[in-house]
């Protein structure tokens, strides 16, 4: 069995694996995200975007970019653990860190078959759709699992928080 943490790369690293991938046919599948707490949300989410090709290569925000887009208290979990975390999933089958506050730059830079985001976003305003589709790609937005979020997790934490010490 292959040691997870493998799959765990770098972006030069990663490119050159989705293009032996691609010339073998493979059908590459990209995503990103935060990916703070991990929920089930999440592995519904990353389990489906694997289901629509060969090789689910998912990029994780790294702590600096979290902190700019969604404030000081974030991330609650480190980006190397974030990113280990992803790589034990089986359906995930390559996880990279990025620095930026978008994909924008990764996902022309990997140029990815499918580009994939969860439903709360409509396919024209996911970050990277422009490239993808004008290499001959395809964008899809996955349904978002209610009441599961990261910072639904955050708020219910601290609300028994607060209750146990009144």
């Amino acid at each position: 069995m292959q040691n997870y943490r493998q799959k765990i790369r770098r972006l030069p690293e990663a490119k050159q694996e989705i293009e032996r991938l691609k010339a073998m046919g493979k059908k590459i599948v990209f995503t990103n995200g935060c990916f703070d707490i991990l929920h089930i949300g999440h592995a519904r989410y990353l389990y489906e975007a694997r289901t629509l090709g060969d090789h689910l290569i998912v990029g994780v925000n790294s702590d600096r970019s979290v902190r700019a887009i969604k404030g000081p208290e974030r991330p609650v979990v480190k980006q190397d653990e974030r990113a280990e975390m992803l790589a034990a999933l089986g359906f995930v089958d390559s996880v990279i860190i990025f620095d930026q506050d978008t994909p924008f730059e990764v996902i022309k830079f990997l140029m990815p078959d499918i580009l994939v985001k969860g439903g709360d976003w409509k396919p024209g305003d996911i970050v990277g759709s422009d490239v993808v589709i004008a290499a001959g790609g395809e964008v899809k937005s996955i349904a978002f699992v209610e009441g599961s979020s990261t910072t639904g997790i955050i708020k219910k934490i601290e609300s028994k928080n607060q209750s146990l010490m009144k």
